[in-house]
């Protein structure tokens, strides 16, 4: 009987949703495990083989501790709000929705073609309102609380406006934009506007003036991976840095408990080293810089206040609030200048351009505390405003950018810490003897830098502080598609929407770009305002919003009182393994932690983490082919030709080559151009050139998985995406090496059956050999699915069918399927009840492994003559060495090499080797 892979994938797929075989529920009597995969935008292009990658590896994870036993929630959803969608809405005039609707049905198709184990009746997408709500509630949780520093806790705003009523801001240390020191009397006797501006300066989510990449063209702020090369990554639109009100979330507020908790997750080191870095704690001094002719004071943050008397300038941001002040007259036209250009460029490629140098003298100048020198205060595009606090000291005889930068300027070079030789270059060590440095002269780095920082604090120049690289989330977008704010103004002042009006839905609108006022697209609708007509935010949420605690949702997506019920929350608590891309490290995985520890803060959740394990899967390479057109004609040769000729190298369609050979045909009617191709053949083939590439529309390279189901099947799909390689690795996608996992199908097939066609497993007990093959299999799949080496798993599938041979037996077969199941569930069912069982595969006993049938009774020598490998003999493990030499010799196979010759001596190492010397 054939295996006729579409009649049985379609009649298990339909089954299943049928049956809700996926469907789980809180099961207190059964272990809980929750898989989850990040959930993907529906992009309009769908789905090519290397998304599933991922999808598959949890998929069999999943299928393979519900075998173990446990209660599986394995989830599914989409981050269905994003820019690619009205992008597309203000080019064609389609709604979003609209759009996102076909796409995700398109994604939903495909998803199910390849046999996931999706409990689809928690399907959440993150536009729908009734998910957004619970986006929105959560914001004004974040509103409407404050970071106390003492509890390491949120805390209610109202608790702080008690406390700054009765006694301002004394004994308060909470996480802030700015440190304030006011009384009680003051706090009291200000407007209700005056005191809504003191409480963004603590609230979790705030208004605030920040910098922000602005792109004109699209209408919207950008997120750093958002912008290329000062360009729009969608559009290629210039994108400048500007100044705007934006709403923020305090994500600062959590920078050291999510790096603290870093130690209790499973992730990678390489992982975790991101987040360290992208958090950035480092322990110094903020300093204040007396500013010549001026009241205030150029405050800096160093991690080296050991080396103060080696500042020679101070350098600002280009977007340092106090530019405008310090820029002396005659210096105004060359600032304004550099500002203007740096706008054009992000704030990331400003950070990874070391070698590049510029700037310009504002004309102000500071004192330098601790010398009594004036230092000239430079605008640089290498200090950033977010970082710290927009200005810097610079030390050019000890860091390399202050360094370039002096040299370029001709600035004074002192070094502070003697050892190196500053005229090629700058001395950056941290350890070392003072020197030049009064009171530190002598001392070592590390005896310098507490002597310093008392002496800072002594002489009120500032204080000890730990600062934190990491910087709070600009949390608004001005476009369309995306959650709206539960925010309305009165009297210019920011007021959260009650509970019971949630959730504010997105209302429609006819053109879905910014106003000619650039104005967000909300601006264009009439009566966007309250019942009362106090008008709402017209900015929407970033698309990380929705994205954030979705993972708490599918815990409890009916609920329509709570983001995730307490039950819900106490049986599931959180993630135990989490699949997506590194790409998310500093983004996704940040925001999640924040928002996660946030409501664990208010007790509605009841871990602090959210993703205990996580797994990165590599990506899959797309595998171009090319063909070469001889230059000037409509001829094609083959790649093993082309040396012979002028070519020009075009990409093809991989879709019409298969194992490198052209489908002729197929190529002609590809374009119009190629309708009248001719081909210069080898052997009568064309065989096309090929390279490793990123898989891309524009190179031809896609591969849609739809093609290889249709082909070969999903369960083919699925086992060779786990063959190309280890899961957390890249590597190319190669149909050249699909069939072999096909054949393996089918052949695992037709031993179950008779050369008629009959089913014909046979109830004959299995030989030592066989279980030994079976159990050695089971063992090494065990291993393999808990260290995700999912390849090596599908290679020992196929080395226990070689070894097998042509077996039938049940007692091999019916615990080999339930092995496979995880990895090919179609067929596996199919044959699972064929064996005669009732129930669904998915819920069969994953085999175990007995050591008995492992232990190794005899051993096959390698057996050398003359130090040649000539043939191998298999002997009891148990027997002596003396017996072994004596019957070695007697054997046929060795006498065929002695030739009629005595052997001078018998080598025999147990259990590894048999060398005969003649």
């Amino acid at each position: 009987m054939e295996y006729d892979f579409k009649e049985i994938e379609s009649r298990w797929q339909r089954h299943w949703r049928e049956r809700g075989t996926y469907r789980v529920a809180v099961d207190p009597s059964r272990p809980k495990y929750y898989v989850l995969d990040m959930f993907p935008y529906p992009s309009g292009a769908g789905l090519h083989v290397g998304h599933p990658l991922g999808y598959i590896a949890s998929d069999i994870y999943s299928r393979y501790k519900r075998q173990c036993g446990y209660n599986v929630l394995h989830p599914m959803g989409f981050d269905a709000f994003g820019l690619p969608a009205e992008q597309y809405a203000i080019q064609t005039g389609q709604h979003p929705a609209v759009t996102t609707e076909q796409n995700i049905a398109r994604y939903r198709e495909q998803l199910d073609k390849i046999g996931f184990s999706y409990d689809w009746d928690r399907e959440v997408r993150t536009c729908d309102p009734a998910y957004y709500k619970w986006t929105q509630w959560a914001f004004l949780r974040m509103f409407g609380h404050y970071y106390d520093n003492t509890l390491q806790q949120a805390r209610p705003v109202e608790e702080l406006v008690a406390r700054f009523a009765r006694s301002g801001t004394e004994g308060i240390d909470a996480a802030c934009t700015t440190q304030m020191r006011f009384t009680a009397d003051e706090w009291n006797d200000w407007t209700e506007q005056r005191r809504e501006q003191v409480l963004q300066n603590y609230r979790l989510a705030f208004r605030a003036d920040t910098m922000v990449n602005w792109c004109p063209q699209l209408g919207t702020v950008l997120a750093n991976d958002e912008v290329k090369e000062g360009l729009s990554v969608r559009g290629g639109y210039p994108v400048e840095q500007r100044r705007m009100k934006q709403w923020l979330l305090r994500v600062t507020a959590y920078a050291q408990r999510m790096l603290d908790g870093l130690d209790r997750l499973a992730w990678s080191e390489s992982l975790k080293e991101i987040q360290r870095n992208w958090i950035g704690r480092s322990e110094g001094a903020q300093v204040f810089f007396p500013i010549q002719g001026r009241d205030e004071k150029l405050e800096i943050f160093t991690t080296r206040p050991d080396t103060i008397f080696g500042v020679t300038f101070m350098v600002i941001a280009p977007e340092h609030e106090w530019l405008g002040q310090l820029t002396a007259p005659e210096n105004r036209a060359a600032v304004e200048a550099y500002v203007e250009q740096t706008k054009r460029r992000s704030e990331r490629e400003r950070i990874a351009e070391t070698k590049r140098v510029s700037g310009v003298a504002t004309g102000a100048f500071a004192v330098n505390p601790f010398t009594g020198k004036a230092i000239p205060i430079y605008v640089s595009d290498y200090v950033l405003a977010g970082y710290g606090t927009g200005a810097i000291m610079a030390v050019p005889a000890h860091d390399a950018r202050d360094y370039a930068f002096a040299r370029h300027f001709g600035l004074e070079i002192v070094p502070v810490v003697e050892g190196g030789d500053i005229t090629e270059a700058s001395y950056d060590a941290k350890t070392g003897r003072l020197i030049n440095s009064d009171f530190l002269d002598g001392l070592d780095v590390k005896e310098a830098i507490p002597r310093m920082l008392a002496e800072i604090e002594r002489r009120r120049l500032g204080r000890r502080l730990v600062n934190y690289r990491l910087r709070d989330a600009i949390f608004s977008r001005q476009r369309y598609w995306g959650e709206p704010f539960p925010i309305y103004y009165r009297d210019d002042i920011a007021r959260p929407l009650d509970d019971d009006r949630l959730p504010l839905e997105l209302p429609p609108v006819e053109n879905f770009g910014p106003t000619e006022q650039g104005e967000p697209p909300l601006a264009r609708v009439k009566n966007w305002a309250t019942p009362e007509g106090w008008p709402y935010e017209l900015s929407t949420m970033p698309g990380f919003a929705g994205s954030s605690a979705y993972y708490l949702r599918y815990m409890d997506p009916h609920n329509d009182r709570a983001l995730v019920g307490r039950e819900a929350d106490a049986y599931w608590r959180n993630v135990d393994l989490y699949v997506g891309g590194i790409e998310h490290a500093t983004g996704h995985l940040m925001y999640s932690r924040f928002w996660n520890m946030f409501l664990y803060d208010l007790g509605v959740v009841c871990e602090q983490e959210p993703f205990l394990k996580l797994v990165n899967q590599g990506m899959i390479q797309g595998r171009s082919n090319f063909v070469y057109r001889v230059v000037g004609t409509n001829r094609f040769v083959s790649a093993g030709l082309k040396e012979g000729y002028r070519t020009q190298e075009i990409h093809v369609d991989v879709n019409m080559v298969r194992n490198d050979l052209l489908d002729l045909e197929a190529f002609r009617a590809w374009r119009p151009e190629f309708r009248d191709a001719e081909f210069i053949l080898e052997e009568g083939k064309y065989v096309c050139g090929w390279a490793i590439e990123k898989m891309s529309k524009s190179m031809y390279n896609v591969v849609n998985p739809d093609r290889i189901v249709e082909r070969y099947g999903a369960d083919t799909l699925r086992m060779y995406e786990m063959f190309l390689g280890p899961i957390e690795q890249s590597k190319p996608w190669d149909t050249n090496g699909i069939d072999g996992v096909h054949k393996f199908l089918r052949r695992f097939w037709r031993l179950f059956f008779d050369r008629e066609g009959n089913f014909a497993v046979s109830a004959e007990p299995a030989t030592e050999k066989e279980l030994k093959t079976l159990h050695k299999t089971i063992r090494k799949v065990r291993e393999d699915i808990k260290n995700f080496s999912f390849n090596t798993s599908v290679a020992a599938f196929m080395i226990c069918l070689n070894e097998l041979g042509e077996c039938n037996k049940r007692d091999v077969l019916e615990p080999l399927t339930a092995l496979l199941a995880p990895f090919a569930p179609h067929v596996a069912e199919e044959l699972w009840h064929r064996l005669g069982h009732t129930e669904t595969v998915c819920d069969a006993p994953f085999p175990q492994y007995e050591e008995r049938y492992l232990v190794e009774s005899a051993f096959e020598y390698p057996v050398s003559v003359n130090g040649k490998l000539r043939f191998r003999k298999q002997y009891p493990l148990d027997m002596t060495p003396a017996a072994i030499q004596s019957d070695i010799v007697q054997s046929p196979e060795a006498l065929r090499w002695l030739d009629g010759k005595a052997p001078k001596k018998v080598i025999v190492v147990p259990g590894k080797i048999i060398n005969i010397v003649v």
